[in-house]
């Protein structure tokens, strides 16, 4: 007897496969994942949504009984949940965080490092206190562990997920698409993704903070954040949302209409915009010196980015992110623009009026000519983002409270350059005005040549800054600096040596016995008074620059000692042949050059040399 004949069409058989892995009617299929299981079964419920969707295809066409197509809905609907579940299960097995040798794969990224200038005792409320971080250039290592990325410029897209589990994926994602589930893909693909996505962030110490969060931070925590967004944000695009859109492509590419763009937008879009968001930030903060160079560094590191930026985010979908990262670059270029022009009239402005004790290096000399040293460090980029003369120097012409300064001289210097030498000049103004609070001139003129030193020595210690400024200005600064020394010797010492001069002390124009003793007594113990007084009060005043303080001892020198030698030499027996010499001639001429000794050195003359020289 033959066996019954099997009435099944292909179409009942898909429908028994699919309704096998009916998790909602069965216990088994809840607990095992068909792509977990043998290939051969992976292969069968594949073909049985095929077979259905086919089905459901030829019905429409044809027209056939409605029940059979009503059947065939229901059962897709069971089987594309089913394939939902599958697509979630597969993706989830490779959400873990991207390995550390592979975040830290791009080429030649900067880690900030630390070179710290500071303002000891700074002036005023605008430049008090200020701490800055100089950022050097580290290269991040170059290796990963893995073996398969393409490489495009400093893009680094590394395998996601292995190839086999891209195909199954690949073979869910062009069924679900093809039964018009597009929608419920793409969710499930972003939902999971993001989490990788994130796990990635965290490993790389990217936080969740909104603009206003970041604005309310210390200034102090940002530098700490910016380095790290830094060198963060460039494995992230280079590196994570790369790779991300490298496995949308895998995945989506041919499937539907730009599918594979919707996916990675999906995934990426969340995360990209809170990357971005701390650089916004910073870009839109109040502005204050102190912040300049991290955000040329921020603004150096964006611009490094945005040739990944534009490669990555190229889509016409993606248009937002690529528009962001540009306006965030602008508004740094603008921001750091804002701070020169903004310290220029700080250090022009800077109101203290307090004189340094012993007319020493004024701390806004030290804060302005550190910092300007920074700022050449930077020339390449503020070259480019300074695009005119300082328009100070223009507008000011005339102007008693600002100096005037003559660009033609300049003829050929860079935007940077002239914005140096302009931050010179004003310092320059400025020390003068304050060195007017001296009550004596000659501690005004040693403030002067003190700092104006300050400044030559600061410019010759940098090559970039000596480069950029020029050995014609330097000479100009050098002049400034011995007319300064000059200044100081005629105001303090004119009025000694004048009381050397043999004017009026003879009598009867008979220059053999002709003189006054009563007026040459005078004249010893004026000399006396008045040397006593410099060296007194000049021993407090300080230079701090060894060389220069030895060679203006040596310049005294040359001009005392030989007058003194020289008047003691005509007078002394005039002195001797009196009454109480020792009264009047207090001082031999090794005496008086062991005093000069004690000139500059910041300190009161010691007791027992304060008797000697009274």
């Amino acid at each position: 007897m033959e066996p019954p004949e099997d009435k099944r069409t292909p179409l009942d058989s898909a429908e028994e496969v699919i309704l096998r892995w009916d998790s909602t009617a069965s216990e088994e299929a809840r607990e095992r994942m068909i792509f977990e299981s043998d290939r051969d079964e992976v292969d069968r419920y594949l073909q049985a949504v095929d077979e259905i969707q086919q089905s459901l295809s030829s019905a429409s066409l044809s027209g056939d009984e409605q029940q059979s197509g009503n059947e065939a809905n229901s059962t897709i609907q069971i089987a594309m949940a089913r394939l939902e579940d599958e697509f979630r299960n597969i993706l989830l097995n490779y959400t873990s965080p991207i390995e550390p040798d592979s975040l830290h794969s791009t080429a030649t990224s900067a880690d900030p490092g630390s070179s710290s200038i500071s303002s000891t005792g700074a002036p005023s409320a605008e430049l008090d206190d200020l701490d800055y971080d100089h950022l050097s250039e580290e290269d991040l290592a170059a290796s990963s562990g893995r073996s398969s990325y393409r490489s495009t410029s400093s893009i680094r897209e590394i395998d996601l997920v292995p190839s086999d589990a891209v195909l199954d994926l690949r073979s869910i994602a062009e069924r679900m698409v093809s039964a018009g589930y597009l929608r419920e893909c793409i969710q499930v693909y972003g939902s999971v993704r993001k989490l990788a996505v994130d796990s990635s962030f965290r490993r790389l110490g990217i936080e969740k903070l909104s603009i206003g969060d970041v604005q309310r931070l210390e200034w102090e925590q940002l530098e700490a954040k910016i380095r790290r967004w830094i060198r963060a944000a460039k494995v992230c695009v280079r590196v994570v949302f790369a790779s991300e859109k490298k496995l949308c492509e895998e995945i989506f590419e041919g499937i539907g209409n730009a599918v594979d763009d919707a996916c990675f937008m999906e995934t990426v879009k969340g995360p990209a915009i809170q990357l971005f968001n701390f650089a916004e930030a910073i870009s839109i903060s109040r502005r204050s010196p102190e912040k300049l160079f991290k955000i040329l560094d921020l603004h150096d590191g964006l611009m490094d980015l945005i040739p990944d930026i534009d490669v990555v985010f190229e889509s016409k979908s993606s248009e937002s992110i690529r528009v962001q990262a540009a306006e965030i670059l602008s508004r740094l270029a603008e921001a750091a623009r804002g701070i020169l022009s903004e310290f220029e009239n700080a250090v022009l402005r800077e109101p203290s009026r307090i004189p340094v004790p012993g007319g020493t290096i004024h701390p806004l000399t030290r804060y302005v000519m550190n910092y300007i040293s920074l700022i050449s460090d930077y020339k390449q980029t503020l070259n480019e983002l300074i695009v005119s003369k300082p328009s100070t120097g223009t507008r000011y012409s005339g102007d008693p409270t600002t100096p005037d300064m003559e660009f033609a001289e300049l003829e050929g210097k860079t935007p940077l350059a002239l914005h140096l030498i302009w931050v010179t000049v004003i310092l320059q103004f400025n020390l003068e005005g304050k060195s007017k609070h001296y009550k004596d001139p000659s501690l005004a003129h040693l403030f002067m040549m003190n700092n104006v030193h300050y400044i030559v020595e600061k410019v010759k210690g940098s090559p970039e800054l000596r480069e950029m400024i020029g050995d014609d200005y330097l000479k100009k600064l050098t002049g400034k600096l011995r007319q300064a020394a000059t200044n100081y010797l005629r105001a303090t010492w004119v009025k000694v040596l004048y009381s050397l001069r043999d004017e009026g002390l003879h009598v009867s124009g008979n220059f053999s016995s002709g003189v006054s003793k009563n007026a040459l007594r005078e004249r010893f113990k004026s000399f006396n008074a008045m040397f006593e007084e410099v060296h007194r009060t000049q021993a407090t005043w300080l230079i701090p620059d060894v060389q220069v303080r030895e060679e203006l001892r040596i310049s005294i020198s040359e001009k005392l000692i030989p007058a003194y030698r020289s008047f003691l030499g005509r007078f002394r027996s005039h002195i001797e042949s009196g009454k109480h010499p020792e009264n009047y001639i207090k001082y031999s001429v090794e005496d008086l050059e062991t005093a000069v000794l004690d000139f500059f050195e910041g300190y009161p003359v010691s007791q027992h040399l304060r008797r000697r020289f009274q």
